[in-house]
């Protein structure tokens, strides 16, 4: 049976619909996201840690859900909001409904809004701080909203993050991965699978460690590059990941920052972080490489950017949004280190943003990373020393 939901913003604007998610109340900033698909992969991105997703596709819902599509091991976006919920899913891939994985979830998600609207009214104010229920009245669903601190100052990746290290082996499922001849270890500030993947596909052997890890402890293990990865928040309230991302680069080991680590390698440099007014979310955003000319289409999720105003010396803009010309990608001139602000292993182009990884392996390779890994590869000893299978951590 239907029940009605509201959501309330915090300058007191009322959109309301109709519940097709979990019953309950959601707070956190609301922002839309233009992608025309992927809704699963975006209600499990732990980038989306403490925010409600308007999503501007008309239908959602018309797919289903699956334990394949998942970038973690469960929903983080605080709440969605569509405009029409499909009546149910109409694909082989489909395991179970939109809503039964909002409920088992419990997430709330409200239908039947003019998403049009609220698109409009984000882009003029800027992403807003709301509340999703079906329980309160209007009065107190904007008073919740009213309460909510906002994310500027709120540090959230060590909350989406594992609690202990694990290996990870599985690559990219229609392709065959190379072997693997470097050794990567990826700190998990809220990292999609999907990278994972993408990194065993490009011959990496990985391992993932919390996000609060000391970094004495990871560069114990002599690993051949290092990953900061995806995550939610403010980079400037992640103390923690500043720090190791210092300390990485004054040890020479290879460094590749994504999204929120390519934040973290900006602070590191001394650059500044500013929020940004909506973000960048969707599948749809042009990217100039400012070495090559070309234009990659990519995957965006972030609420803050590096300023590329306040670049140092030791760290040159390599990548740029041709929506609004902000930083998108940056090298260190000293130090083997590059950082991507958008999502590399999505594959909105479909694959034009993988030259990245290829760059991460070049990085580690011009270092003289991996050799003896290769070696070992050449004689066919390796297999006995490859991580062993743990998937679901």
């Amino acid at each position: 049976m239907s029940h009605t939901a509201i959501l309330a913003l915090k300058d007191g604007s009322i959109f309301r619909g109709m519940s097709f998610g979990a019953p309950g109340t959601a707070v956190g900033e609301v922002v839309f996201n233009t992608a025309m698909s992927g809704y699963q992969e975006i209600l499990s991105d732990p980038s989306y840690a403490r925010q409600l997703v308007c999503l501007t596709a008309s239908h959602i819902g018309n797919v289903g859900t699956n334990p394949e599509d998942m970038e973690s091991a469960s929903a983080h976006a605080e709440g969605l909001i569509v405009r029409a919920a499909g009546p149910g899913p109409s694909n082989w891939r489909s395991k179970s409904p939109l809503e039964e994985f909002l409920l088992r979830a419990g997430r709330p998600a409200i239908s039947e809004v003019d998403t049009r609207r609220l698109t409009r009214h984000l882009r003029e104010h800027g992403a807003m701080d709301a509340c999703l229920t079906t329980e309160l009245s209007e009065e107190e669903a904007v008073g919740k909203a009213r309460e909510f601190p906002g994310l500027l100052g709120m540090d959230l990746a060590a909350s989406v993050s594992c609690e202990s290290a694990y290996d990870w082996t599985e690559g990219l499922w229609e392709e065959q991965p190379a072997p693997p001849l470097f050794h990567v270890v990826v700190y998990d500030f809220g990292v999609k699978r999907n990278i994972l993947r993408t990194l065993v596909h490009h011959g990496c052997a990985v391992q993932v460690v919390p996000a609060r890890t000391p970094t004495a402890e990871v560069l114990g293990e002599k690993p051949d590059g290092v990953v900061l990865s995806n995550g939610p928040g403010d980079p400037s309230a992640s103390s923690y990941g500043i720090d190791t991302a210092r300390e990485i680069l004054a040890s020479g080991v290879p460094y590749l920052g994504i999204c929120l680590g390519h934040q973290f390698l900006g602070l590191a440099s001394g650059a500044r972080t500013v929020k940004t007014p909506f973000g960048h979310h969707g599948a749809n955003h042009p990217v100039l490489d400012l070495d090559t000319g070309e234009v990659w289409i990519s995957s965006q999720n972030h609420g803050f950017a590096v300023d590329g105003e306040s670049l140092p010396d030791t760290l040159r803009a390599t990548h740029i949004s041709l929506f609004d010309h902000s930083l998108q990608g940056a090298v260190r001139t000293d130090v083997p280190a590059i950082g991507f602000q958008g999502h590399p292993e999505a594959g909105p182009g479909p694959h034009d943003v993988r030259p990245l990884f290829k760059r991460f392996i070049r990085l580690m390779r011009d270092s003289g990373r991996g050799t003896e890994r290769r070696h070992l590869a050449g004689k066919g000893r390796l297999e006995a020393g490859a991580p062993k299978r743990d998937n679901n951590a």
